[in-house]
């Protein structure tokens, strides 16, 4: 999908945008008062402030076991303690799974939140939605993912969307719910930028961005076409408001398609074969790269989903019968392109002193239950699960909250989907007591009432 947003910069003498313009005309039909209005486009102000700070989101669809990887019980009977053994890191607070050997070298960087949980289903798409967006969607309507937030309240900063997705956006969880990877009620103009493809492929190229002479004829009359479309609405607009903000959407994404700058983002060609070889060459291991060469670019917000689906793949999913994997096979399969890959951004993060300014969270759906169920496996535990944050101001080498003996629930300092929410937008310098127009025009939370950033992390 291409992000068609584009804040208007065409002010009149008072101040005011467009695109201010053409939304104060519209308050009373949907609802927003003018002060509520002047009061929520201040917020939209404030919210500028630390222009450079991005966010790179880890998506673990299927979710890890928490037991196995990062909050082993190395004392807990067998059945609860699985057959991996933990190994010490970089940190003295930290120990995790020997399937993650390159986690430990970094470990000093990254922070550990061992107590999260939510009291939505136990189904994965239930805890897509609330994992990226911080809430469970209620009565129709949908809450748009962190990145949307980011998109919406500071825009894009050069020709590249404000938020992308790799390598795609998430497929079926088996609930038929919304995954919580859109612009919600913000609006399809907020929707990331989704890759649709694989970077790990040989010559891997973004369709829509390469330059006239590869693109062949037909792709370029079809850019053609949508000029004339544009052109042609517009005169029978005539010269209202509406007419040119949809000439400023179109804009936007016309230049992102002709962009010599969007095209050197997303060309891997440029990375040394060494470079991409310590990423891994996974779908998973360049994604992770071509996210690091995006927020270079200028992106602020990518999400990288390491999987696609539980269905056709082999995931953290780990059920134990087929089509699932076992606790064992994911030590075989699954560990090592995610080890590889994570270890290698941060450390190329931190090298390009990148690492400050960019937050790299890893999330899950859920935990996994604490008993290994018959099959070899485990199934699915919102009741406690385990995060990860590193840099963007967070504090590496730590571990916040406690999980009980087996790690089943929250025994110290418990997290939720909205802290989760919370911690992101405050990384990235966003007031978290701000609103957003929601639903109907009335004034929606940043984050739920309660909700706060895991101050500990920023300690």
């Amino acid at each position: 999908m291409l992000n068609l947003t584009d804040r208007g910069t065409a002010h009149t003498c008072n101040g005011l945008t467009r695109r201010d313009f053409v939304q104060v005309g519209t308050l009373g039909a949907i609802g927003l008062s003018l002060p509520q209005y002047l009061a929520a486009s201040e917020q939209v102000e404030a919210n500028k402030k630390d222009d450079d700070r991005a966010c790179i989101m880890i998506f673990n669809l299927g979710a890890p076991s928490q037991v196995d990887t990062f909050d082993m019980k190395p004392d807990a009977p067998s059945e609860i303690r699985g057959p991996f053994k933990p190994i010490s890191t970089m940190s003295d607070e930290i120990q995790i799974s020997e399937i993650f050997p390159g986690h430990a070298k970094v470990a000093d960087k990254f922070s550990l939140v061992r107590s999260c949980y939510h009291t939505g289903a136990a189904v994965h798409d239930a805890g897509w939605q609330m994992m990226q967006t911080g809430r469970q969607f209620a009565g129709g309507v949908e809450s748009p993912h962190a990145g949307a937030v980011l998109s919406y309240l500071r825009g894009r900063k050069t020709d590249l969307p404000a938020h992308v997705v790799l390598p795609e956006t998430m497929g079926r969880g088996g609930g038929n719910l919304p995954n919580g990877q859109a612009g919600g009620f913000l609006g399809k103009a907020h929707d990331p930028f989704a890759l649709m493809a694989d970077p790990s492929q040989p010559n891997f190229k973004v369709p829509d961005l390469l330059p006239p002479p590869e693109i062949g004829e037909a792709r370029l009359q079809r850019r053609r076409r949508m000029r004339e479309v544009v052109d042609s609405t517009l005169k029978n607009f005539e010269a209202t408001e509406n007419a040119q903000l949809l000439d400023s959407n179109f804009q936007a994404a016309y230049r992102l398609m002709t962009s010599p700058e969007a095209r050197e983002a997303f060309d891997l060609s440029k990375e040394p074969t060494k470079v991409r070889e310590r990423y891994g060459m996974t779908r998973f291991g360049q994604s992770c790269l071509l996210a690091r060469r995006l927020i270079e670019g200028g992106v602020r917000f990518v999400t990288i989903n390491t999987f696609l689906t539980v269905f056709d793949e082999i995931t953290w999913d780990i059920h134990g019968s087929k089509p699932f994997t076992s606790i064992e096979g994911m030590k075989n399969i699954v560990a090592p392109l995610y080890d590889a890959a994570y270890s290698a951004l941060l450390e190329d993060l931190d090298e390009r002193g990148m690492l400050d300014k960019t937050l790299v969270c890893n999330l899950a759906e859920f935990g996994r239950t604490p008993r290994v169920n018959p099959a070899a496996g485990r199934d699915h535990w919102p009741q406690c699960f385990t995060t990860y944050f590193a840099g963007g101001g967070v504090k590496g080498g730590q571990v916040v909250g406690r999980s009980d003996p087996i790690g089943g629930v929250p025994a110290e300092r418990p997290v939720d989907p909205g802290d989760i929410a919370a911690t992101i937008f405050h990384s990235l310098g966003l007031d978290i007591e701000s609103h957003l127009p929601g639903p109907a025009g009335r004034p929606f939370p940043l984050v739920d009432f309660g909700k706060r950033e895991i101050h500990e992390l920023f300690a």
